[in-house]
């Protein structure tokens, strides 16, 4: 099967094609069009044909398209879930709770197509303002330059084209190279749904020659990407007076104090940590435990872990799958031994299963010098040390380039307050994991871990530009 690129409304062949193998299985799924710098022109030039009746557009009818995106999905929800475990090897669990998400991203999105009001300003609060009403508008910007990655196909596409599209804009998406398909599978649907021909344009291929075009065609207005840091800052550096919204990943921690419910904190940190192969950019990946409660917490976090399935990502009992790629299951290998040959102690998994999958890891006693506590794993490990006050376990939680959310549990008022303020993130879950996440809340990090906030309300002000009109009307 040929999986052409998706120029204005309609399916382009391309004259190069790259075979698409399923990350648990190998077998082929697809051969997935390669862009070269012609057909992704001609994409950019479909959303600029098609950028003045989405701006004229009344938002009654955008919020019509979104809801009825979500609708579509709704009805081939098991489709599509099977999709996202085929080319992400995701857990088909897992899968269809993004569905989920995704179905609940784009409602929120029709509703935000009604609600993109500005303000009254009250001109006659400075001497000479008399007689005058001033009032903001907010207004699309015109092509957004959208890049997403591969552990959210589905939904993280949705956090890029509903807010743009709720705003007016026009889109070129390129996906992941690993998992195009869910992009395609979502851009028929908004073309049954009634978007504009053009509107919504996907080109798959490499990063670098799309990324260069987003970059340098002046008719791109903002870029919205989710991925690597290096990408991310490369992108920002040529991105010029464009927008930009970066969502780059993070070595999120967690703080277990002393507190009473050891156990289902202990398993949300397991959800946390292993969801997905730990293949999310909030992940639990560090976990800094009071020592009174340490032996207790080691002890419950090595009976949950070894509860957990590993296997095909189509069982419906599997919890763990694949990563992404060998190369990826070498690279964690790697980064387990060099935590161990540095004095870390391995109390569970730590070693391969086939050339795929990555057993659910814990190690103890990291050093805070290790790739596993200073990158970013996105791998099914969790590193857990101990801690004696709050604020040894409040700087070590801090001592990151990354800064996406955190989490503290305790059953300190004071504590949870302390941490809030004191915690240097986008987004602090008090008796909750940083991996928790809801798809209207504000969502972004500080320091490496992006720029901008994603969550449907605050990305479509991202993606808007504010214009302010004043009317004299002297008596």
């Amino acid at each position: 099967m040929k999986k052409h690129l998706w120029i204005n409304g309609e399916h382009v062949e391309a004259k190069e094609y790259k075979s698409l193998i399923t990350p648990y299985s190998k077998e082929l799924l697809a051969d997935v069009a390669v862009a070269n710098e012609e057909e992704i022109t001609k994409a950019i030039d479909a959303a600029e044909n098609a950028f003045e009746k989405m701006r004229d557009m009344h938002a009654y009818d955008k919020a019509d398209i979104l809801n009825k995106v979500a609708y579509l999905l709704k009805e081939k929800k098991e489709f599509a879930a099977q999709l996202i475990a085929k080319e992400a090897g995701k857990p088909i669990k897992a899968a269809t709770s993004e569905v989920d998400r995704t179905i609940m991203t784009y409602t929120f999105a029709a509703e935000e197509a009604r609600r993109m009001t500005g303000e009254t300003i009250m001109m006659d609060a400075a001497p000479g303002g008399e007689n005058r009403t001033g009032y903001t508008v907010f207004e699309p910007l015109g092509i957004v330059g959208a890049i997403t990655p591969f552990n959210f196909p589905m939904n993280l596409v949705a956090h890029k084209l509903g807010p743009a599209l709720a705003a007016g804009n026009t889109v070129v998406l390129k996906p992941a190279t690993q998992t195009p398909l869910s992009s395609y599978f979502i851009a028929e649907l908004f073309d049954q749904a009634g978007l504009p021909k053009g509107a919504l344009n996907v080109v798959t291929g490499s990063g670098k020659t799309i990324g260069d075009l987003f970059t340098t065609d002046n008719r791109i207005k903002a870029l919205t990407f989710t991925g690597s840091p290096n990408v991310g800052k490369a992108l920002k550096e040529r991105a010029g007076m464009r927008k930009i919204l970066l969502e780059l990943g993070s070595n999120s921690g967690v703080i277990l104090d002393k507190h009473q419910d050891i156990v289902s904190s202990v398993k949300r940190c397991v959800q946390g940590a292993f969801s997905y192969s730990g293949q999310v950019c909030i992940s639990v990946q560090r976990l800094y435990v009071h020592e009174e409660i340490y032996d207790d917490v080691i002890s419950e976090l090595i009976h949950q872990t070894k509860s957990l399935v590993t296997g095909d990502p189509l069982n419906e009992k599997t919890d763990v799958a694949s990563l992404i790629s060998e190369e990826d299951v070498e690279r964690t290998l790697n980064w387990i031994e060099e935590a161990l040959n540095d004095g870390a102690k391995l109390v569970h998994g730590g070693k391969s299963i086939g050339h795929q999958m990555v057993e659910p890891t814990v190690l103890t006693n990291v050093s805070d010098d290790c790739k596993l506590s200073r990158e970013e794993a996105f791998a099914p490990i969790l590193i857990v040390n101990t801690f004696k006050e709050l604020d040894e376990a409040i700087f070590r939680l801090n001592n990151s380039k990354y800064g996406l959310q955190a989490g503290i549990f305790t059953d300190d008022i004071h504590k949870a307050f302390k941490a809030a303020k004191k915690i240097h993130a986008g987004g602090i879950m008090i008796n909750d994991i940083p991996t928790f996440r809801v798809d209207h809340m504000p969502y972004g990090g500080v320091k490496d871990s992006g720029f901008g906030r994603e969550g449907i309300k605050y990305a479509v002000k991202e993606l808007s530009e504010m214009k302010f009109i004043c009317i004299n009307h002297k008596e």
